[in-house]
């Protein structure tokens, strides 16, 4: 391919343009063009290229990303490295929806799906000499904020049942299978092109598209069976016109989402009827309350009107268990330190002999004593443990088993 390439270029052969590279895969090729620009070009981006079968292609973009990995994320850490550490900045007060950001290395965004990229990047992270390195995260906590902020009794209700996981259910629903035959790849789609979406004020048309997109993307399957031929067995073979002015056609892709998507709203029908009363209190007012005492004003779109007092509370609730176990560790002279924060996660380098200590603390914050303190939060909360004795890639899960923490 790259012969042809040259010989179409010349001297002016660039492997880093796009535009040559679509001039080569759509012209000369003649490979089936999906999506174009404005302005009639054939469309390039990433989002398109991952859906063409030719190894050229697949190459070409794993060539892209493996420059990204080492010129955004390694050379960007090796420039703030100083004598071994970094040391990135964590904003408060940059983004709308009341979260935090990173900058100078942005930690919070080190790839972590793509496990190739991941690794090289996450095994950088290494713990001081004798600790190892702990991530604590909040499970479904974004989920359970949403149950305590819109105060509907169903959705309460799932929240607080241990044995529910929304995530699963949903996928099961969306990829029509049972419960037990969701995976976690399929699990992580239906979560953030389904679930957090639609609670966050998107619809059906665009969920559609994105899931679909998502099954190749991230190569789904289940009982190893490819999420595209287990979804024809089951009826399903194309997508749909995924058009707002059209309703779906049956026995279509979108369709299906839709009919789920009716499911949801009628099992938590307090929240659907809420979120535009909601709206409308916010149009009249032009600000609104936030649950962590905050008040939001200004212009916020409705996906932004949906997801601020969400996200921003979950955020605040790490934020407020950070500050507890900083002043716990300094009180108690601890040689533990908090190392970075994502969102509802935090990072420590713990001294092996401090371990057990440190874990029964952050448990005890994030889930008991946050509760006392906030008592508009009206679920359980629980945390997941993973420890990492080598590297920030090489950590695996830890839960308490008699008294004690041990991996799973």
């Amino acid at each position: 391919v790259f012969r042809l390439w040259r010989r179409k270029f010349g001297a002016r052969a660039n492997l880093g343009s796009r535009q040559q590279l679509g001039e080569i895969i759509f012209g000369e090729l003649k490979h089936p063009c999906s999506e174009k620009t404005k302005t009639g070009r054939a469309k390039v981006d990433e989002e398109v290229l991952e859906k063409i079968d030719l190894p050229f292609v697949k190459n070409y973009l794993r060539a892209e990303k493996l420059k990204k990995v080492k010129s955004t994320y390694l050379d960007g850490l090796k420039r703030e490295v100083v004598g071994g550490f970094v040391h990135p900045v964590i904003n408060l007060h940059l983004v709308k929806t009341f979260r935090s950001s990173e900058d100078h290395p942005n930690l919070q965004n080190v790839p972590t799906r793509a496990a190739e990229f991941g690794e090289i990047v996450r095994r950088s992270f290494i713990p001081r000499d004798g600790c190892v390195l702990v991530e604590v995260d909040f499970s479904a906590l974004e989920f359970k904020i949403s149950a305590s902020f819109w105060d509907d009794p169903a959705m309460l209700a799932y929240a607080s049942d241990q044995a529910k996981d929304i995530h699963r259910d949903m996928a099961a629903k969306l990829f029509l299978c049972k419960r037990s035959e969701v995976n976690k790849k399929s699990r992580y789609v239906a979560k953030n092109q389904f679930v957090f979406p639609i609670l966050y004020g998107s619809y059906y048309v665009q969920c559609a598209r994105h899931i679909w997109e998502d099954k190749e993307k991230h190569g789904l399957t289940v009982n190893d069976v490819p999420m595209q031929e287990w979804l024809k067995e089951k009826g399903i073979r194309k997508l749909g016109d995924c058009d707002p002015k059209v309703p779906p056609r049956e026995g279509t892709f979108e369709a299906h989402v839709k009919g789920v998507e009716e499911w949801f709203m009628e099992k938590f029908s307090s929240f659907a009827s809420k979120k535009d009363k909601w709206q409308q209190d916010y149009q009249k007012r032009g600000w609104f309350p936030m649950m962590t005492g905050f008040r939001a004003s200004g212009i916020y779109t409705r996906n932004e009107l949906l997801n601020t007092p969400i996200q921003g509370p979950a955020f605040h609730c790490l934020l407020w268990s950070l500050v507890r176990m900083q002043k716990w560790l300094d009180r108690k002279g601890m040689g533990a330190k908090i190392v970075n924060e994502i969102h509802d996660s935090m990072l420590l380098d713990v001294p092996r002999g401090e371990l057990q200590a440190i874990l029964d603390k952050a448990e005890k914050v994030m889930t008991r004593e946050l509760l006392e303190a906030w008592p508009w939060i009206k679920t359980p909360l629980t945390v997941e443990v993973e420890v990492g004795e080598e590297n920030w890639w090489g950590k695996k899960p830890w839960h308490r088993l008699d008294g004690k923490w041990q991996p799973k």
